[in-house]
């Protein structure tokens, strides 16, 4: 392809992608314009709560079009977008547009990077072959990194939210020995770790959010286990409903779970501290052991070395 048809292709792929973010801006203004009336409503409903973070500018505004242009088109089945959002939720992304966001950004990424690689290695010596081959792979990097990041984030935020449960649950035995209700405990409890742990924070504060809202209070308690998937959160949830349904003492059975979850993550401390001598067979053989074999043979190689050389 000669350079001038080179830019003809580029400067139509320009215009259109123009036309297409204008289209998709007049449609995510009437988007915007329904959610914050929703939004609006939800504040009402719920004291102290803050319109959803995640709006971003003009850039985040059109790849979110994209993706809701996408989502509503047909093209991805229900089931892969509730897959979608499931992942997205457990890793903490829970923006109003994060499924739009992620499936707008994917397809940026599978469209654009090929033609960055394609113009960046159109002015190479490299084969054609070389060349197309490194046009598929940028591809597939571009349809691979945003689950990738995702991953990441998840097992990041899954993490932090298994390291601050057991505080938090001390943290929620003291309030409820003081008194407090489930609700109130919940909310003070959020805010009191939120410094130190945010994720378990979040997590609490959206519970009690939900618990206020809806009608079954046992639905909200479940949701707190089934958004991360986390087995202690299922746990916690449980104990919750079975205190509520049966009466037990709230302070006697969170400190019961509290003791276990501590007991539970003494065993993984454990566990891991048990791994050290296999993990560091393998250095100590690469590093350690040649460095004694010299120091211990060194003088008797010299001295070997020496003689050959005087004979």
């Amino acid at each position: 392809m000669t350079a001038s048809g080179l830019l003809f292709v580029l400067g139509g792929l320009c215009l259109g992608m123009i036309g297409a973010a204008i289209w998709l801006l007049r449609a995510q203004a009437r988007q915007d314009l329904c959610e914050r009336r929703v939004a609006a409503v939800r504040r009402a409903a719920v004291p102290g709560m803050t319109t959803p973070a995640g709006e971003g500018g003009l850039p985040l505004r059109l790849v979110a079009g994209l993706g809701a242009l996408l989502s509503r088109s047909g093209i991805l089945p229900a089931s892969t977008l509730a897959e979608l959002e499931q992942t997205l939720v457990t890793a903490g992304m829970r923006q109003h547009n994060g499924l739009a966001l992620f499936i707008g950004g994917k397809l940026l990424l599978l469209l654009l990077l090929p033609m960055v690689a394609y113009v960046v290695l159109q002015g190479t010596n490299i084969r054609p072959t070389v060349r197309l081959m490194g046009v598929g792979m940028s591809a597939i990097i571009g349809l691979l990194l945003p689950d990738l990041i995702v991953r990441r984030r998840r097992s990041a935020y899954l993490k932090a939210v298994g390291r601050g449960l057991p505080d938090a649950l001390d943290m929620l035995v003291i309030c409820s020995e003081a008194g407090l209700g489930l609700e109130i405990g919940l909310e003070r409890v959020a805010t009191e770790i939120e410094p130190a742990h945010p994720a378990i924070a979040a997590e609490l504060k959206l519970t009690s959010s939900e618990l206020r809202i809806l009608a079954d209070r046992r639905i909200a308690l479940t949701n707190l286990g089934t958004r991360t998937g986390l087995e202690a959160l299922k746990r916690l949830g449980a104990t919750l409903i079975q205190t509520m349904q049966y009466g037990t003492p709230l302070s006697q059975a969170l400190r019961t779970l509290s003791t276990e979850m501590r007991y539970e993550m003494l065993m993984r401390f454990e566990a891991q501290a048990a791994r050290l001598p296999v993990l560091l067979t393998v250095p100590m053989i690469l590093f350690i052991l040649p460095c004694i074999f010299i120091v211990v043979g060194g003088p008797a190689g010299l001295t070997v070395a020496r003689t050959f050389i005087h004979h």
